[in-house]
């Protein structure tokens, strides 16, 4: 068995702010740290989160007043902000810098009167807080015949935000939908699906035509993690979104696979070597590194936390 190890993969800044976030809030303040909504999509980084006193929330109801609270990186609606106001919770925001400028051109383009399409998945954390910056001007788009079924003039004044976490090639293919039909549709000056997103689907298009298998770390609710199984699926390799090597199942290979192996944004390194392990001790597997792009993107904490850091 060979294992083409994809690089980059895992973390990427946004997540590795929001999770510096939270440690540091839970050092500072001790917990429990309340946290709205998981702080990324993945069970093990949530558990052991748990494990250290956070408490993740849906309803900021079940937030005691006064008490510390985490934005995840995922970002939130003004209304969010408002509530937590008034519970007079110390808000603490560790929205990923690249949501918060979607929900920044939101603003800008619904001030201006256009209609906004926003492409993404219903019901994701960050489509409900994008959404929120402007309700009535925003129509959210999930597929190209989504666009077919749109009731608004051609002629109409439009806009268009994507998802931060999409497959590049799916979003593609709705905007070149969307420009059919609308000749004066326009976008933000740089493109919405960040940097992170773009670079590992790349490596899973680039390494895909040399393996069999392809094994994506990541949880079900991740966008990201979800868009490279699909996306290996595309060229026709078997492919796996797992938590860890607890899921792999023996039957899936015969021993003289290539498998390749990657993780999405919000996966730790260490069920990523898990995995490697697990392959290495019942098949013998030997290890590739494929850098397809090199990585050196870092956001700041937020600000609060800059301070406490002197």
């Amino acid at each position: 068995m060979k294992i083409l190890l994809a690089s980059p993969r895992g973390f990427c800044a946004g997540v590795n702010m929001a999770i510096e976030s939270l440690d540091l809030t839970l050092r500072e303040f001790g917990p429990p740290v309340y946290v709205y909504h998981e702080i990324v999509h993945n069970k093990y980084v949530v558990q052991t989160f748990r494990d250290k006193g956070a408490v993740f929330v849906d309803e900021l109801e079940d937030v005691p007043p006064g008490s510390n609270l985490l934005f995840s990186a995922h970002g939130v609606s003004p209304e969010i902000r408002s509530v937590a106001k008034s519970r007079r919770l110390n808000a603490i925001d560790a929205t990923c810098p690249l949501v918060t400028k979607v929900h920044l051109e939101a603003i800008k383009y619904a001030r201006e009167g256009y209609t906004i399409f926003l492409i993404g998945h219903e019901g994701h954390d960050e489509v409900i807080g994008t959404m929120g910056e402007a309700p009535e001007s925003m129509v959210l788009v999930e597929t190209a015949e989504d666009v077919d079924r749109l009731e608004i003039p051609t002629d109409s004044k439009v806009a268009y935000l994507t998802q931060t976490t999409l497959s590049v090639d799916d979003a593609n293919r709705i905007i070149t939908r969307l420009r059919e039909r609308f000749s004066n549709l326009v976008n933000p000056p740089k493109e919405d699906i960040c940097y992170a997103t773009q670079n590992r689907q790349e490596a899973v298009r680039e390494l895909s035509s040399k393996a069999d298998i392809c094994l994506v770390l990541g949880s079900q609710n991740s966008s990201n993690s979800q868009r490279l199984r699909e996306l290996a699926e595309d060229f026709n390799v078997r492919s796996f979104l797992i938590d860890g090597a607890s899921e792999i199942q023996p039957e899936w290979f015969a021993g003289d696979e290539t498998v390749l192996v990657t993780a999405g944004a919000s996966a730790p390194e260490t069920v990523v070597e898990e995995c490697i392990d697990w392959l290495k001790e019942r098949f013998d597997a030997e290890v590739e590194v494929c850098m397809i792009r090199q990585e050196n993107v870092q956001f700041p904490l937020p600000k609060v936390l800059r301070q406490l850091q002197g």
